[in-house]
């Protein structure tokens, strides 16, 4: 399991992506779950990915030796807007659908796959799409400016009560690092360390990209007073009074 989640903003796009894969709870791994393709001035794209490794590994190799073969097929170097990107992406997910499914189902897997891609083409604004394993996608609107992938369940309340477009990158990325927390703290199979990276409206370039381990002070922050802010509002809350018990406040 993974848990991926990516904002589209007014003032641009939020990534944070964890990194480990599990094949039972004695058989953990590193992985990293996000894609960049940046050609600085022109383009600036992020993958993210979610299900099954063997998948999604296969889908960004793909991708990737398209753009390097210059050939007059399409690849993400060609597209002309983010749409056509997605397209793209869903169209490759179904070659590989098309190539391992079947084979696959004969031993009982599943083709479980899902994307998130976001970024900037020229001067077309930012956007956002969620790519299923299917091939098709959903795009990211003003009344619902993220997506989540993966173990999605528990970061989801905090985002939901907190994001809008006018959001800032830098609290937007404090939000994600928090979601990503509570994912944490509620699921094993999702962990350090994690992939955040920002990019800004009309830069067509990578704004910032860091690695957060259990080292990096910031997020232990977070960890920290969130979990304390968290409590302090529990006790200030009143305790219902039809229980019999007194009510306060």
């Amino acid at each position: 399991m993974t848990y991926c989640v990516s904002m589209l903003l007014d003032a641009g796009m939020v990534f944070l992506s964890d990194s480990r894969t599990n094949a039972g709870v004695d058989h953990i791994n590193t992985f990293r779950k996000m894609s960049v393709f940046e050609r600085p001035g022109e383009r600036v794209m992020v993958l993210m990915s979610s299900g099954n490794l063997a998948i999604t590994q296969q889908l960004v190799s793909i991708l990737r030796e398209a753009m390097a073969a210059q050939d007059g097929r399409d690849s993400l170097w060609s597209v002309p807007n983010m749409f056509e990107a997605a397209r793209h992406v869903g169209e490759t997910l179904r070659e590989v659908h098309s190539r391992d499914a079947e084979a696959l189902g004969k031993f009982g897997i599943d083709f479980t796959c899902a994307l998130i891609l976001g970024g900037q083409i020229g001067k077309e604004p930012p956007r956002l799409f969620h790519i299923y394993a299917a091939g098709n996608f959903i795009e990211a609107t003003s009344d619902t400016p993220y997506f989540q992938i993966g173990e999605s369940k528990y970061g989801k309340p905090i985002i939901d009560r907190v994001i809008r477009s006018s959001t800032s990158l830098e609290e937007a990325s404090k939000l994600a690092l928090i979601s990503m927390d509570s994912t944490i703290r509620s699921n094993l199979s999702v962990g350090l360390p994690l992939d955040l990276l920002t990019l800004r409206t009309g830069e067509l370039k990578v704004a910032s990209h860091t690695s957060v381990d259990a080292r990096n002070d910031y997020y232990a922050m977070i960890r920290s007073r969130w979990g304390e802010a968290l409590g302090h509002a529990f006790d200030e809350l009143p305790n219902p009074e039809w229980l019999g018990g007194k009510a306060e406040g």
